[in-house]
C-alpha cells in the first residue's frame, strides 16, 4: 500500500480471507490494472463513511471504476458468495454449523437474477384514474 491507511482498510488477515473470493479477470480481455484490495478498501470507505461516490478520496481507484465493480459484483452474485463464505468461516470459528439452521431468506435467493431483470425492464405507466 502506497498511502496512509484509512481506519476502514482491510487488515492483511481480512484480505487473505476475501482475496480468493474475488472473481479473476475475464479471459481474452485487457489485463486488470485495478488493485482489487484497494477497490474493496474503497467500497468499505464509502459504505462506512456514507459518502457519495464522487467524494471518494483520490488515493483510491477512480470512483467510476469502484462503482462498476460494485454493480458488476452485485449483479453476478459475487457479494452474496463473499457474504456466505465469510459467514460460514465465522460460524465455524464459533463452534457452530457452517450454515444456519434456518434457510436463507427468500430475498437472498436469486438476487442477481432479479436485479438483472429489474434494471432492464421498463417501469409501468401509472393510470391517471
Amino acid at each position: 500500500m502506497k498511502r496512509k491507511p484509512y481506519p476502514t482498510d482491510l487488515t492483511d488477515k481480512q484480505w487473505q480471507k476475501i482475496e480468493p473470493l474475488i472473481p479473476p479477470p475475464k479471459p481474452g480481455g485487457r489485463d486488470r490494472k485495478t488493485d482489487m484490495r484497494e477497490l474493496v478498501n474503497a467500497l468499505r470507505y464509502l459504505l462506512r463513511g456514507g459518502v457519495a461516490w464522487r467524494l471518494l478520496p483520490h488515493d483510491f481507484p477512480p470512483h467510476g471504476t469502484v462503482w462498476w465493480y460494485y454493480w458488476t459484483w452485485r449483479k453476478d452474485g459475487t457479494w452474496l458468495r463473499i457474504h456466505d463464505a465469510l459467514r460460514e468461516q465465522v460460524r465455524t470459528q464459533a463452534g457452530k454449523e457452517p450454515t444456519p439452521s434456518t434457510q436463507r431468506p427468500r430475498w437472498a435467493e436469486g438476487i442477481a437474477k432479479r436485479e438483472r431483470s429489474c434494471h432492464h425492464e421498463a417501469k409501468p405507466e401509472r393510470s391517471s384514474s
